[in-house]
């Protein structure tokens, strides 16, 4: 198990968490117990560390800093 702090940016609308957890499946485990984050995890990118990461099996270590990044459209 890692400490880890996870950001929600833009439209998601949530205060930053953290929460301690071994990997990024464990995270999306977690955090589809919350309904309004259901639709976003489909949506949004991950990025871990500054990274974009789509590996499941990503193992945190302490410390790491995850951002739930969703679509955007510039005009």
């Amino acid at each position: 198990m890692a400490k880890i702090y996870v950001e929600f940016l833009g439209p998601i609308g949530l205060e930053p968490q953290s929460f301690d957890l071994a990997s990024l499946e464990d995270l999306k485990n977690e955090l589809q117990k919350n309904p309004h984050l259901n639709e976003w995890l489909k949506l949004s990118a991950v990025a871990i560390n500054d990274e974009i990461v789509e590996n499941l099996d990503y193992i945190f270590q302490d410390g790491d800093k995850v951002v739930l990044l969703p679509p955007v459209c510039g005009g």
